[in-house]
């Protein structure tokens, strides 16, 4: 799928007062510029997809919509981790057995993947 992009350097409307720690009793401090990045893909009457990135103002256009797009991928394994290798099925009752569970899981997850990866995997048709 093609998509297009707009890349615009924004503030927060507002200033920020920190209410908690050292900086409780600080002047406010003015809102950091961010990348507001929106995802037009081709043939669509409007943008689908926005992020906001605190990345410099001198990140390629290029980079940015790559990185917005990553997210994509990650909350793609995320779904993958939860739903078919079982990260949300754990019901023991210990810290321990947890971190026996979310490293089998991983482990899995990494194996499906290397084998997806790999250059005579079959193609689901």
């Amino acid at each position: 799928m093609k998509s297009r992009f707009a890349f615009v350097r924004v503030r927060a409307a507002h200033h920020w007062r920190p209410s908690v720690g050292r900086w409780a009793n600080a002047h406010e401090i003015p809102p950091r510029e961010e990348w507001l990045i929106a995802e037009w893909p081709k043939g669509a009457e409007q943008p689908t997809d926005y992020w906001l990135a605190n990345l410099a103002a001198s990140t390629k256009p290029r980079q940015l919509a790559r990185l917005a797009r990553l997210r994509w991928k990650i909350e793609l394994d995320y779904k993958q981790l939860k739903g078919e290798l079982g990260l949300d099925h754990y019901e023991g009752r210990s810290w321990l057995g947890w971190y026996h569970h979310t490293p089998l899981v991983t482990a899995a997850h990494g194996f499906l993947t290397l084998k997806r990866l790999h250059p005579k995997a079959q193609r689901p048709a």
